[in-house]
């Protein structure tokens, strides 16, 4: 296929400004058109085919929210491996987002599919694949896709109706449940730092906005906003959807189930490749939640699970041997791309390669090495449980009958919570801290008097765990409402290597919130009792990590987690959106390790 070609065939239909620029040094021509979806509304598409005449190519295909202008696949590490073994790049902007036409909705939800002129995500991406697949010459009628956080998302969303063409999809650190696990709330805990500044981000405007904070510290400024019903009060004023959207839905209603994919991603439809970080600061519920839905129907064996050592996205950067001040020991987003996910593609689209895939490939941290398991959780992990002793303790033993009732106390005290990263806090964007802060050291809530924690002796062997981590804690509250923290922390020995830094440092494993109102039905909240001991289960999802001999394990438990989750009033009213500042509370928290309520982590150990 020539140049000429391409662009005689688009100009005859929606060519948008010059002429295509001269092919860059790998030898790709950018053409820029407007595909009309099936109401009319067109979305702005660049199509990336080599110079040089070749043999009929797959398309990758990237939808996204954040622009597309500056997208050049000769000049990407995340797509090096794939630009090797050859394809026609295509990105997209999505509905009302930067050229494209239409409106704009965040996580659109998917269409009822009685309505034969309803659009979604999906129709939009099988019509932009039918248009591709008819009007681009030098295709070999197979078609990928791939993304990551909300391209992720829509890659997923094509995988509900796909078009025949579609033959494999990575769907990357995409969300599944914005109420339950991923951006905006976990187990119904509003992430307040996130949900506003990523509303004003992408609704803002048609292309990308900052919220300008007046103070270094966001901290502060959220500790100084008060009330989340200052919010539209003082700043948004209604302005924002999304924020309307969070004041409006506090529970698990309606708008939010029609959002999550559990409803419809009843089976595997598409090769899968599932692709998340064991530090994601944003999305690591969500492909491993989706690879969970998608195992309930797979009898052809087409859905598969790759969790590696990274943040959000880690495995685009051109170096993961590291992440924050943690050493993996080698290059494992290089090794992703190029042994694990560009097989993985070549053998769906190019009919290359063998189908040796594991059904889950995972980086086990600590011991820094891959793993590869016929199913995940892997069937040789047996759940162990870690007890909360007095004086701190933590013990694989239980506490004897004959030990006396007892509980670690605190006080929580929405007005001078814990921060959830070390201070200043820097804005969620650009950049800053915010990438990394899953991995800092976290001595620097050592000591505070409203953080509990308990540690193991160092160990005497390696303890490995691989599958899904639960905390079951008893806990009271004088409260009305409560939110419970729960960290699970691999602590360094203090004679560790000097060289690294790392001597005493305290990484957290795994961690999770838990809205009390929430611990029995997260559509219809309750109200804890003031004083009782209650049960609480909490997931700390799924991990794969050798606690090495030397290394302590540590527990922490704590009530606020600032601002990165709002503070909890601890009073409880119907909607947290519309509270007053009255009712902000200190509570009195007791959390039990006596027989008869003995609060545990259950770890999944392997033998």
């Amino acid at each position: 296929m020539r140049p000429s070609t391409l662009r005689g065939l688009l100009c005859a239909g929606a060519l948008l400004g010059a002429p295509p620029a001269p092919a860059p040094a790998q030898g790709f021509t950018k053409l820029d058109t407007l595909i009309a979806m099936r109401d009319g509304v067109r979305l702005h598409t660049s199509i990336w085919a080599p110079a040089a005449v070749h043999p009929p190519l797959p398309f990758i295909f990237l939808r996204t929210p954040y622009g597309i202008d500056d997208r050049d696949p000769a000049k990407s590490t995340y797509l090096a491996s794939l630009v090797a073994d050859g394809y026609i790049f295509v990105y997209q902007d999505i509905r009302g987002r930067f050229k494209s036409e239409g409106k704009f909705v965040m996580q659109r939800p998917p269409r009822r599919p009685a309505d034969a002129r309803a659009i979604d995500e999906s129709t939009d991406a099988y019509d932009t694949i039918d248009w591709l697949v008819r009007h681009v010459p030098g295709n070999n009628g197979r078609v990928g896709m791939l993304g990551v956080s909300y391209d992720g998302w829509l890659t997923a969303m094509a995988m509900l109706d796909p078009h025949p063409a579609l033959k494999a999809v990575s769907p990357q650190a995409s969300p599944a449940d914005m109420f339950l696990g991923d951006d905006f709330h976990h187990n119904g805990a509003f992430r307040l730092s996130y949900g506003f500044e990523y509303a004003v981000l992408t609704e803002a405007s048609d292309t990308n906005a900052q919220f300008n904070f007046d103070r270094y510290d966001t901290f502060d400024w959220y500790l100084r906003l008060g009330a989340l019903s200052n919010v539209n009060a003082k700043y948004l004023h209604g302005t924002l959807p999304s924020w309307n959207d969070f004041v409006a839905h506090p529970n698990y209603d309606a708008f939010w189930q029609t959002q999550a994919f559990a409803p419809y991603l009843t089976r595997v439809t598409v090769p899968t490749l599932n692709v998340g970080g064991w530090w994601d600061q944003e999305d690591f519920y969500g492909p491993v939640k989706i690879y969970e839905i998608l195992e309930k129907d797979d009898p052809d064996h087409l859905n598969y699970l790759v969790v590696g050592p990274w943040n959000h996205g880690g495995w685009r950067r051109a170096d993961g041997s590291k992440l924050g001040d943690i050493s993996f020991d080698s290059n494992t987003s290089k090794y992703f791309r190029q042994h694990i996910e560009a097989p993985w593609f070549a053998y769906w689209l190019h009919d290359k390669g063998s189908r040796n895939f594991a059904e889950a490939t995972v980086f086990q941290t600590g011991s820094n090495q891959w793993e590869r398991y016929d199913s995940w959780p892997p069937a040789s992990s047996r759940p162990t449980n870690l007890y909360m002793r007095a004086g701190g303790k933590l013990s694989f033993e239980a506490p004897p009958a004959n030990e006396p009732d007892a509980a670690d106390t605190y006080i929580s005290d929405p007005a001078h919570p814990v921060p959830y990263r070390r201070r200043p806090i820097s804005p969620t964007y650009p950049g800053g801290g915010w990438p990394t802060w899953l991995v800092e050291d976290q001595r620097f809530v050592d000591n505070r008097p409203d953080v509990l924690s308990w540690q193991t002796e160092p160990l005497q062997n390696d303890v490995k765990i691989a599958g899904d981590i639960v905390a079951r804690i008893f806990a009271a509250t004088s409260g009305s409402d409560s939110d419970w923290v729960i960290k699970l922390i691999d602590v360094y020995p203090e004679n560790y290597s000097e060289s690294t830094g790392l001597s005493g440092y305290q990484l957290m494993i795994a961690d999770e919130i838990l809205r009390g109102r929430f611990r029995e039905s997260f559509d219809h909240p309750a109200a804890i009792t003031p004083g009782a001991i209650t049960p609480y289960v909490i997931d700390l999802h799924t991990n794969d990590h050798a606690f090495l001999k030397g290394h302590r394990i540590m527990v922490q438990i704590q009530s606020t987690w600032f601002p990165l989750y709002d503070a909890n009033p601890q009073t409880f009213v119907d909607n947290i959106f519309t509270a007053s500042p009255s009712d902000y509370q200190k509570a009195t928290q007791r959390v039990f390790r006596s027989p008869r309520s003995a609060s545990h982590i259950v770890l999944p150990v392997v033998p």
